[in-house]
């Protein structure tokens, strides 16, 4: 086993550049804390983009992952595996769902139901009704298709061209999404109920509830992206039980392995129909590794408690960095869901989120940003009040040195 030392300039050397990671190297995770290489220690409220959704090291993920280590890794899809069944069926029960399709990400999950909504379309419609909807700033992956429905261009220069047959309609903007519809055309109109990478935008209750009409009307399928605000990040197993618009079709992942790398898509029978032996697949998809420790995170998550201690601390936070905001004149508001929190930066300060986030780092205090004017908040769902309290005393140290 290779034992030499690895420092950030090694990344320089041997990795594709498409990442620019900061200079620390974490190490090791506990609950929200998490310690590099020289043992400096963090308070995590980056959650890996909210994906840690019990933080680091969670003994019963651990214990999920062991006991399965123990029995089978992996089995190719000829077979199915206990561990992918009972996930499966434990999802159908706690949500509007009756199948499901298993992957390895986000991208894979979107890219999947975008593919079940053409090929539905095309069998019960026929060909000509294949075009998406989707809305500008929206991500939905990396893939060439995901990148293409998601309406930031920046992701698809130099990659072109582009799939065909999407349309960008403008967000809570139920008009434009009027003037873009059609039964002879549109097979899917795809959301994030709260946009995540754009600057943590929800959506109008009213304007879902528009949404689902009018793919009823045209008799089109209603995906919702819940990659990011899925797994409690809400206080909710997933946001369309918080707004009560129930989609044809869901995707999850980020949280869903609380670290392992899974997702899954979720639909109903009568729309999973159409992807029939054959028509779709994925080598690590419902890997029993991943579908172990996935079930555990379910199990937690799903528990009224846990999901009822998400607001409570959604309202400690967002309390904590509006009262920061206020007294340097850094926020203009909090907004968001649950820990799906987005800090948005007043006029004076806009373009510099990423120096939040380098300040919060030499004060021992992890954030992210949402594109250049948002500090987006994601962390452990079950994070301690008195991990809240030291990260927002930490990251005061820091606004303050930074507004000096």
């Amino acid at each position: 086993m290779n034992k030499e030392p690895v420092d950030r300039e090694l990344f320089d050397d041997v990795m594709v550049p498409n990442y620019a990671p900061g200079a620390i190297i974490p190490v090791r995770g506990e609950g929200s804390r998490v310690w590099d290489q020289d043992g400096r220690e963090f308070i995590d409220l980056q959650g890996g983009i909210a994906v840690s959704c019990l933080g680091h090291s969670h003994p019963g993920l651990v214990g999920a992952l062991q006991d399965q280590s123990e029995k089978i890794w992996h089995l190719s899809n000829v077979m199915t595996n206990e561990p992918a069944l009972r996930l499966a069926k434990t999802l159908c029960d706690l949500t509007f769902a009756e199948r499901v399709f298993f992957a390895n990400s986000g991208g894979e999950a979107n890219e999947a139901a975008f593919k079940l909504a053409r090929r539905y379309s095309w069998e019960h419609y026929g060909p000509e009704k294949h075009e998406i909807i989707s809305f500008k700033n929206a991500f939905h992956g990396r893939t060439l298709f995901t990148v293409s429905v998601g309406g930031q261009p920046k992701y698809l220069e130099g990659f072109e061209p582009a799939p065909g047959g999407i349309h960008h309609a403008d967000f809570n903007d139920l008009d434009s999404v009027k003037q873009l519809i059609s039964k002879e055309k549109t097979c899917a109109v795809v959301i994030e109920p709260i946009q995540g990478e754009s600057g943590v935008v929800p959506a109008d209750p009213e304007f879902l509830k528009g949404l689902r009409q009018l793919c009823d009307d045209n008799n089109a399928l209603l995906i919702f992206d819940e990659v990011q605000s899925g797994m409690g990040r809400t206080g909710h197993l997933f946001a369309y039980q918080m707004y009560g618009v129930v989609p044809d079709i869901l995707t999850s992942a980020k949280g869903l392995g609380g670290g392992f790398p899974v997702s899954a898509m979720l639909t109903t029978a009568s729309v999973a129909a159409s992807l029939g032996v054959g028509t779709h697949g994925s080598t690590y998809g419902g890997n029993a590794l991943a579908c172990a420790v996935a079930q555990k995170v379910v199990d937690t998550v799903s528990q009224p408690d846990i999901l009822k201690g998400i607001n409570k601390r959604s309202g400690h936070l967002r309390k904590g960095m509006m009262d920061i905001g206020e007294r340097y004149g850094v926020f203009s508001e909090v907004r968001g869901a649950g820990l799906l929190l987005g800090c948005v930066l007043t006029e004076k300060w806009q373009g510099k989120a990423k120096e939040f986030l380098s300040a919060g780092l030499d004060e021992g205090v992890m954030v992210l940003v949402a594109g250049a004017d948002v500090v987006r908040l994601a962390p452990s769902l079950i994070i301690p009040d008195a991990d809240i309290d030291e990260a927002l005393e930490r990251f005061e140290a820091a606004v303050k040195k930074l507004v000096a």
